[in-house]
């Protein structure tokens, strides 16, 4: 799937994979060389996150730009969750990490197709405006290691989400547009149990590798992540992944 550059291929065959592995028709991971990047189709144009364009809120054309970014932050998730399940199979986990990464695949696939099929009923889609490329970033700077990898995308990346989904989602009902908060809703719910398997697996490394996973995380992050660490927090969302408050406000007050 991180080959495939059509997004609605890349969906759809995350899809049947995830089913086949969930079946256990597909039962090896099997050890094919992971690509420095995924393919991607000759549009959306990618940008550094600083030459985003701004957004308007609330009129249809910001509502528009507003699902394409999270449409692309979903496509990034798919290869994303691919890669992890692709590029760290030497640090020999169990299949149940495994099962964890491919239903978050399924997931963002499903998450998707849900907002190109949103967009096109409001007269847009994925590929007709410019999105950025801070997602693969993070991915490329922690290629050389798994807790890398896990604190920084479901635990800071994906966190991060979680805490801006509650105004999204009034936003867009304050907006008119029930049925898009009622799609970003979902998908924020659906987002918890990434969290919850990027925090289990962060900890299970720690406890495998005999470190401290609090101590850890916040070396990894200062070291590595590029942004900040900053409220307003969604701490229930996060609480419900079993994420301790010990491992983000230490962060945010240091920033």
């Amino acid at each position: 799937m991180i080959s495939v550059p059509l997004p609605s291929a890349k969906a759809a065959l995350t899809e049947r994979f995830a089913a086949g592995w969930t079946s256990r028709e597909i039962a090896e991971v099997g050890d094919a060389e992971m690509p420095l990047r995924p393919a991607r189709p000759a549009s959306p144009e990618l940008l550094a996150p600083k030459d985003m364009p701004k957004r308007r809120k609330g009129n249809l054309a910001g509502r528009l730009a507003f699902l394409h970014a999270i449409a692309h932050i979903e496509l990034n998730a798919i290869d994303l969750a691919w890669d992890i399940v692709g590029r760290f199979a030497s640090e020999n986990p169990p299949d149940a990490f495994y099962d964890d990464w491919v239903a978050v695949a399924a997931d963002e696939a499903r998450h998707f197709a849900a907002l190109d099929a949103r967009m096109a009923e409001l007269g847009g889609g994925y590929g007709n405006l410019p999105a950025h490329d801070g997602l693969w970033q993070a991915a490329e700077s922690t290629m050389d290691d798994l807790m890398a990898r896990l604190a920084l995308v479901p635990m800071v990346l994906e966190a991060r989400g979680l805490d801006t989904t509650p105004a999204a989602v009034a936003r867009l009902e304050a907006a008119g547009d029930g049925e898009s908060a009622a799609l970003l809703a979902r998908i924020g719910a659906e987002e918890v149990p990434h969290l919850a398997a990027g925090t289990r697996w962060f900890k299970h490394l720690a406890a495998r590798r005999g470190v401290d996973p609090v101590a850890t995380f916040h070396e990894l992050v200062s070291s590595r992540f590029h942004g900040h660490i900053k409220p307003p927090f969604n701490h229930a969302a996060r609480a419900r992944a079993g994420m301790d408050r010990a491992f983000y406000e230490p962060l945010a007050k240091a920033a």
